[in-house]
């Protein structure tokens, strides 16, 4: 299955370890969208549908307990098919901005990488349940796992992982951001937020000619 970098709308994804600033990134970004006249959709994986949302439910709970990698990541990747087929594509058709909070990329390295399992298999499940849709541009927010969990209280069954856990994922996003260099954006979570907007919106802008305002 070829990739798919549809030519309507523009496809975001935000993506990174715990405590990097994405949903605050996530907030400037639409704001300006807005303000350029841009229709934008914020969303995010899982959890952006109906059904997403009782996903997001078994997989973060820390009640759920234990399940088995291959369990977790299909739930994972049912959360995306039904969030790529009821939201981001009709938006994209209509010309929206689409910004999602974690996409493909957080299946690949929190299961791949930080579950172990096998990374071409899981990328084939994934990349088959979002049809292969790709973000014109994936924004990783780049921070090291130890300072990251300084940043929020308490922990979801994801967040609860070991250290080694996260620095597994962070070094994997890093490793698709290598591959890709036209595709993605990789910023250090150090700078204040207003520094890390300017960055993002610099490597945004060129992508709006294909939006509808």
């Amino acid at each position: 299955m070829p990739a798919l970098f549809t030519d309507t709308g523009v496809f975001l994804a935000l993506e990174g370890g715990e405590g990097a600033g994405k949903s605050t990134q996530a907030a400037l970004l639409v704001t300006w969208l807005e303000s350029l006249g841009h229709r934008v959709l914020l969303t995010r994986e899982p959890g952006g549908t109906e059904v997403g949302t009782i996903l997001r439910g078994i997989v973060l709970d820390n009640a759920t307990g234990e399940l088995s990698p291959r369990t977790e990541a299909l739930i994972y990747a049912a959360d995306k098919a039904e969030h790529v087929d009821s939201v981001v594509l009709p938006a994209l058709a209509e010309g929206t901005v689409v910004l999602t909070d974690r996409y493909v990329d957080s299946t690949l390295a929190y299961q791949g990488a930080g579950r172990a399992l096998d990374i071409a298999e899981l990328e084939s499940v994934a990349r088959w349940a979002t049809s292969d849709l790709r973000p014109h541009l994936t924004i990783v927010l780049d921070i090291d796992p130890a300072i990251g969990h300084t940043r929020f209280e308490g922990a979801d069954r994801i967040e609860a992982e070991p250290l080694e856990f996260h620095q597994r994922v962070r070094q994997h996003f890093l490793d698709l951001a290598a591959v890709d260099p036209d595709h993605y954006l990789v910023v250090a979570g150090g700078g204040t937020p207003d520094e890390i907007h300017r960055v993002i919106r610099s490597a945004v802008e060129p992508w709006l000619g294909q939006a509808v305002r």
